[in-house]
């Protein structure tokens, strides 16, 4: 499909789905060459920065912001022949694991237009699922990739962190957000990985040069064993696995041992703990992040009431903020306080830190970051990526009162590769099927994960 054909299709498709927050109108065709990403078109999330649209997290405290920079991974795009066609619908602030947290409406799942789409990269996951785009770029702090890829049935692939850049990403949790590749095949998602996986000087957090090296080192070895050894968890073999999706990931695992790959039952017994870390450990980051929205430093001010109310700073100019997020700056303010440091989130580190510590010792080859010493041979571990099927969307907006934890437990498998910092990607099972397999690896053998994907799913 040309570059003009899509950009007129785009209103149509925004009125069905509600994909983006802003989009392009008009543009000359660009020219076919040699660049690594040439004619691709491409979304991006928006929550990432962008010169030539708003940047507004879906919230209504930046919905007139405009980034005067373009994040790396979309200098990077730009630069290697994307074409950015628009900024993508998402929970605000990326909190949200189903799409509806926005100040834009829901995004609508194109598979069926009364599901969820999943979230929090609702919008990039539609417009890949849709036809619009050839890939996206959302970010996964908790899931939020993988989630709504299986819900879309598509690719979802979020990479170690640290290997994409996060520099002009706006962050919620940034110990865990990594921006993630959504595509309809596997060849485009390792194709966008190879353009922006580079080291960047402006993100402390990205990976250096010689850890790089190193990662190149341990993925010439992978290549060693001719079957990968598989390994599934025991914890999530969970008993309220809807009944079609361990039907289709039984089929999988059938699928891979036809082919004579070796598959063992394998222990983390600390995943167990992943969603309490987790909901304790994000907030926090996120109530100290989003403490610069007081419409001063950034954000929409309340001009027209006084910044101070019963002692509270900016509470008028906070409240442009949605109730997701409000909920998780208190509940992350909370695990900040005297007590709750010490109970909550000391803690949820420890855990943290427990569990990759026991993803490490699974593994054939040891972490390049914390340098300990597998006990086991396992290359890749297997589960699926969702509990259930994509609600309905009505079941949640015409709810009288919506438990939070219905919500949050939508993470339960992907959370615990999160807090590791591990490779995953979500695999559809079969198209059009919303529920997806995720795929892990040892951290930064992201390459070798790719290429089993390639190899086993059909």
């Amino acid at each position: 499909m040309s570059l003009k054909s899509i950009i007129t299709k785009i209103p149509t498709v925004q009125k069905e789905f509600n994909i983006f927050t802003s989009y392009i109108e008009n543009s000359t065709e660009c020219p076919a060459d040699s660049s690594p990403a040439s004619g691709k078109i491409g979304a991006i999330k928006d929550n990432i920065a962008t010169k030539d649209f708003p940047t507004t997290c879906a919230s209504d405290i930046l919905k007139t912001y405009s980034s005067p920079f373009d994040a790396t991974v979309v200098s990077l795009l730009k630069g290697s022949g994307a074409v950015i066609i628009g900024k993508t619908n998402l929970d605000e602030f990326g909190m949200g694991s189903l799409g509806l947290h926005t100040t834009f409406g829901p995004v609508r799942n194109p598979l069926n237009k009364d599901w969820c789409v999943g979230g929090s990269s609702s919008g990039s996951a539609a417009a890949v699922s849709c036809g619009i785009a050839d890939f996206a770029l959302g970010t996964d702090t908790g899931g939020s990739v993988r989630l709504p890829s299986a819900y879309s049935a598509i690719y979802g692939f979020k990479p170690s962190y640290g290997r994409i850049s996060r520099w002009g990403v706006i962050a919620f949790a940034q110990s865990l957000d990594t921006v993630g590749i959504f595509a309809n095949n596997i060849d485009t998602i390792s194709g966008i990985f190879r353009i922006l996986d580079q080291h960047d000087p402006r993100d402390p957090t990205s990976l250096s040069v010689e850890t790089r090296e190193s990662i190149k080192d341990q993925s010439v070895k992978f290549k060693d064993r001719s079957k990968l050894k598989i390994g599934i968890p025991k914890e999530f073999v969970q008993s309220d696995l809807a009944p079609e999706i361990k039907e289709s990931f039984m089929l999988y695992i059938e699928t891979l041992l036809e082919k004579d790959y070796e598959i063992y039952p394998i222990s983390l017994p600390s995943i167990k703990d992943s969603l309490s870390v987790y909901y304790t450990l994000a907030p926090a980051e996120a109530a100290s992040n989003l403490s610069r929205y007081d419409g001063i430093r950034y954000g929409k001010r309340n001009s027209t009431k006084p910044d101070i109310v019963n002692a509270n700073f900016f509470t008028e100019s906070r409240s442009y903020f949605g109730q997701e997020v409000k909920n998780r700056i208190i509940l992350g303010n909370y695990n900040l306080c005297s007590d709750g440091y010490k109970n909550n989130f000391i803690k949820a580190q420890q855990l943290r830190v427990q569990m990759i510590n026991q993803f490490d010792k699974i593994f054939r080859f040891k972490n390049i970051l914390t340098n300990n010493k597998p006990d086991h041979d396992i290359d890749i571990l297997l589960c699926p990526t969702n509990l259930s099927p994509p609600p309905p969307i009505n079941s949640i907006t015409h709810a009288p009162k919506s438990n939070p934890l219905h919500e949050y437990m939508n993470d339960i498998f992907t959370i615990p590769m999160s807090l590791a910092g591990l490779p995953a990607i979500s695999v559809p099972f079969s198209k059009g099927k919303p529920y997806g397999i995720q795929i892990t690896t040892q951290y930064g053998n992201d390459e070798a994960l790719l290429k089993f994907v390639k190899e086993t799913v059909l």
